[in-house]
């Protein structure tokens, strides 16, 4: 079936999207949210231009849903209003299990009349950074919650090594709770990789950042 993704430019929206495709299915765009605000994407905090050179390297188009928070949720279901009139039967997000998250994503769907497909339902956190490794994903950590992950760890390319000293350190290998984010440059869907390079370090709110330039 064709399908939209709801894609941050991280791990696991990265490899639900190369699941999905795997499937059989089909990629019609990439939606991301854009906070209006800080001219960049919610959670992730990349830039339009990041973002493009993803959605080129990947060879699937990219809609920017830009928003404040108050309209986060009406925005989004216009998106996937416009992508089921073109044709798109579902949206492919990356959660695993957070009971929260998977209600929230199946409720845009359901008032607009599509699918929420997560292909990573409840599977092993380990499991899911280790087949994104084993598959050839380079994703590099950009944001930390420093009670949880040292700051450190930012700007490195996320490894197995690299996974099990953050578990060792107590936050989830996964960071599927928010321990850390990462930004995916290169894949076995990308058609080459992106070229990035990394800012100034800056922390605010209990996070450590690394911003993503080009």
């Amino acid at each position: 079936m064709k399908f939209v993704a709801s894609y941050s430019g991280g791990k696991e929206s990265a490899l639900a999207v190369y699941r999905a495709i795997k499937e059989g299915h089909e990629p019609i765009a990439l939606i991301t949210t854009y906070n209006t605000d800080a001219n960049r994407s919610h959670f992730h905090g990349l830039t339009e231009e990041i973002l493009e050179r993803v959605s080129n390297a990947l060879d699937i188009p990219l809609w920017l849903i830009k928003t404040s928070g108050e309209e986060y949720a009406q925005n989004f279901e216009k998106t996937l209003l416009r992508a089921k009139e073109q044709g798109a039967e579902a949206c492919v997000f990356g959660d695993i299990d957070i009971e929260g998250h998977i209600q929230w994503c199946s409720q845009r769907c359901n008032n607009v009349g599509i699918k929420a497909l997560f292909p990573l339902l409840n599977e092993s956190r380990k499991d899911v950074v280790y087949e994104l490794i084993d598959n050839g994903f380079i994703a590099n950590i950009t944001i930390v919650n420093t009670k949880q992950v040292r700051d450190e760890f930012l700007g490195k390319q996320l490894t197995k090594a690299i996974a099990e000293q953050i578990a060792a350190g107590g936050a989830d290998i996964c960071g599927e709770n928010g321990e850390y984010h990462t930004f995916v440059s290169a894949g076995p869907n990308f058609k080459h990789p992106v070229i990035f390079s990394f800012g100034e370090k800056f922390s605010r709110d209990g996070y450590a950042f690394l911003p993503v330039l080009l």
